[in-house]
């Protein structure tokens, strides 16, 4: 059986003048896990389900959670590099990698680093890529949105997923305003994408999974299908009754479709 939420073994690290705190539950083989804009705060039920058959690590990236965030960082491309020296540091020769939303993006930029060391590529939700028209955005702006319109485009049942602040510790909201501000640093200029990386996914020969839910008001069928394309073999997969973070809304569904992939 894997770990409780409350079983999972916190451990910081220092890498490049950052401090990264990342956690590791479950025995087996390891699986690299890289969390969205959101943090890891909602992802613990999914990586439990995870980590009844696998060796799970999920690192914060740099700004978020408790990991700092040193000034040279500003790009997702920066977040490749650092993950990279902590795969190195933990031993992880050759690791399944799954990543969610600008997880998914992280993901991609290393595999393009090193794809000798990704036997396995899961991408939930992924960003990071420009394929549609030049004069429009392809993700939605999620900075110019109130709340609420955020978690409509958001969740598939966006009533069950409504944040309560006032019941959020003064750390929580720390964490949860600092998320934000560091997505906000890596993301918006250029937004969502680093235009050279639909150049660089050619040299990604694993395996790959592009997951998304099916009521995703972020990440579109169309965009994650030429997403899709760019990487030779990849294959579609869709989680039902979930929108951009079916981790959170549909755990047990994105574990056992990232579970089958890696197993087969």
């Amino acid at each position: 059986m894997g770990e409780t939420a409350s079983e999972a073994r916190r451990a910081t690290i220092a890498i490049a003048g950052a401090e990264i705190e990342y956690f590791e539950r479950g025995e087996g083989e390891p699986l690299l896990y890289l969390h969205g804009g959101g943090g890891l705060g909602a992802d613990g039920g999914f990586l439990d389900l995870v980590a009844k058959r696998r060796r799970v690590i999920a690192p914060a990236h740099p700004g978020f959670g408790k990991s700092s965030l040193p000034d040279w960082i500003d790009s997702v491309d920066d977040l490749a590099h650092i993950h990279l020296e902590l795969m190195d540091r933990l031993g992880l020769s050759r690791v399944d990698v799954t990543g969610c939303s600008i997880g998914g993006w992280i993901a991609s930029e290393i595999a393009t680093k090193t794809p000798e060391r990704i036997r396995k590529l899961a991408l939930v939700g992924p960003v990071g890529v420009k394929t549609g028209a030049p004069d429009r955005l392809d993700i939605p702006d999620i900075f110019t949105m109130a709340p609420g319109e955020l978690q409509k485009i958001m969740f598939h049942d966006p009533a069950k997923f409504q944040p309560d602040f006032s019941k959020m510790s003064d750390e929580a909201l720390n964490i949860a305003a600092r998320d934000r501000e560091t997505l906000t640093l890596l993301v918006w200029e250029p937004y969502m994408h680093n235009p050279k990386l639909p150049h660089r996914l050619q040299r990604l020969n694993m395996p790959a999974l592009f997951i998304r839910g099916a009521s995703d008001g972020l990440v579109s069928a169309d965009y994650l299908e030429r997403y899709a394309r760019l990487v030779a073999g990849a294959r579609i997969a869709t989680i039902a009754e979930a929108g951009h973070a079916p981790q959170i809304e549909q755990p047990a569904a994105l574990a056992r479709t990232v579970l089958d992939f890696l197993g087969a």
